[in-house]
């Protein structure tokens, strides 16, 4: 049974652990060591982002947890996408673990972001996502979610293009 709970700073280890395992399952593929590492580094660990934003408070993190394993969470913020609209939230990540895809702990944790968006009186929900993560993109356009525009996301040194998705809410 898969239990759902906002994240605290005790889960920051766990939580850190696993999403980098599965930014290095997904993406680490498509980047040259070097700018992984690098990436890696700014985004992981004790100076990591993720880390920062937990402790912060500045971004929402709701884990979905398996026999107390965090097997999958999403990342709610205020916009960082250049040009947001106003009255916009921010799914920064949904990450799952790939031994619960398609248990529906994806749709789970998108649900909660819709209702806490729509909560706190967001008007749309924006992300983003590579363009070359075809079943994020399906799922997230399944969901609701249009194409609505570009982003250039820095890996290191190499500029991967992402597409802005946006759900009205």
């Amino acid at each position: 049974m898969i239990e759902y709970r906002d994240a605290t700073q005790t889960d920051g280890e766990a939580l850190d652990a696993m999403a980098q395992a599965i930014w290095i399952e997904t993406f680490a593929h498509g980047v040259g060591a070097e700018d992984a590492a690098t990436y890696l580094a700014q985004a992981y660990g004790p100076d990591g982002k993720l880390l920062a934003d937990l402790a912060s408070g500045t971004a929402r993190f709701h884990l979905a947890l398996a026999d107390g394993r965090v097997v999958g969470y999403a990342k709610l913020n205020p916009p960082w996408l250049p040009d947001a609209e106003p009255g916009a939230m921010q799914l920064s990540q949904i990450y799952v673990s790939s031994d619960q895809h398609g248990t529906g702990v994806g749709k789970a944790l998108l649900d909660w972001a819709i209702a806490t968006a729509r909560a706190e009186g967001a008007t749309a929900l924006l992300l983003t996502v590579w363009e070359e993560n075809h079943r994020a993109a399906a799922f997230y356009r399944k969901n609701g979610f249009e194409h609505v525009g570009d982003y250039a996301f820095a890996v290191g040194n190499q500029v991967d293009t992402d597409h802005i998705m946006r759900l009205a809410l």
